[in-house]
């Protein structure tokens, strides 16, 4: 990797609509900003586990399953393979990007994977490592929070992670790199907390 280059962690939860949009607009940044992406899987089971109540409403522990398949592609088959798989359980075979998660066994026969990695959903194989990677994206960040966790290295060194940007909607390609400068702007301020809207 070359020296100008950034390089963004980005945590994840597999089945999180609203980081799908945020993966999305990283990845539109590529060819307007010299960046590197490492993909890490997070869960939001994992993080509600300590509530009562579950604020996603998964009393049945579905959002366990992706993330498991979403770990076990990191760990078998690295940093690109788990991109691809992200972004193939997003869009439909056709490339119309999908309102929800697809079928998870198709999601990785379309990006070269062994399909019987979608068997990981249902066991706890990957689970040390599932946590393993969760604390890692969450300890980063001394807030309450969500996904995702981004942790920017600049060509100058690292910034501290932040939660977010979280995105409705995938920005136009001129507000993504304004939406790319402002995080770096505001993730490289001393003592910056949150900014809601």
């Amino acid at each position: 990797m070359a020296d100008d280059r950034w390089t963004v962690d980005f945590w994840l939860d597999p089945s999180c609509p609203l980081t799908r949009n945020t993966a999305r607009w990283i990845t539109s940044l590529t060819g307007h900003v010299p960046l590197d992406v490492r993909w890490h899987v997070m869960s939001l089971f994992l993080l509600n586990e300590h509530r009562d109540e579950d604020p996603e409403g998964d009393t049945e522990g579905y959002l366990r399953i992706p993330a498991r398949v979403a770990t076990a592609v990191r760990s078998d088959h690295g940093n690109d393979a788990l991109g691809a798989f992200h972004d193939a359980l997003w869009t439909d075979p056709d490339g119309t990007h999908r309102e929800w998660i697809g079928d998870i066994a198709d999601a990785l026969r379309r990006c070269g994977l062994p399909a019987d990695l979608a068997d990981a959903g249902w066991g706890t194989g990957y689970d040390a490592a599932l946590r393993e990677s969760h604390q890692d994206g969450v300890g980063r960040v001394d807030a309450e929070i969500g996904t995702p966790v981004l942790a920017v290295t600049t060509p100058d060194g690292a910034l501290p992670a932040v939660f977010g940007p979280v995105v409705a909607e995938v920005p136009s390609q001129a507000d993504a790199v304004r939406l790319w400068q402002a995080t770096l702007l505001l993730a490289g301020v001393p003592g910056f907390r949150e900014l809601k809207r």
